[in-house]
């Protein structure tokens, strides 16, 4: 049992390490980029908020994070926040 707790934490730990997150990805994002690119580059967002037709959505936490706003589906504005 020990071992496959050892085995169970090394994999969170690797999935961890590889978020997508990245100044990499971050340099990819463009204006009118769709919603849906975005999410193949970077993920699913952590959260997101509608507001008089625009959407803001946050990928990350206060240590490290990228904001997007879309407005009619394309990237409108984008910032990060920590990124390596």
């Amino acid at each position: 049992m020990k071992a496959k707790t050892v085995w169970a934490m090394g994999l969170l730990l690797t999935l961890l390490g590889c978020s997508k997150l990245t100044l990499e990805n971050y340099n990819q994002i463009g204006p009118g980029m769709r919603y849906d690119e975005v999410t193949q580059l970077i993920g699913q967002p952590e959260k997101c908020d509608d507001v008089m037709g625009l959407r803001n959505c946050v990928w990350g936490d206060e240590q490290r994070s990228i904001n997007v706003t879309f407005a009619g589906g394309k990237v409108l504005l984008f910032s990060s926040s920590n990124l390596k």
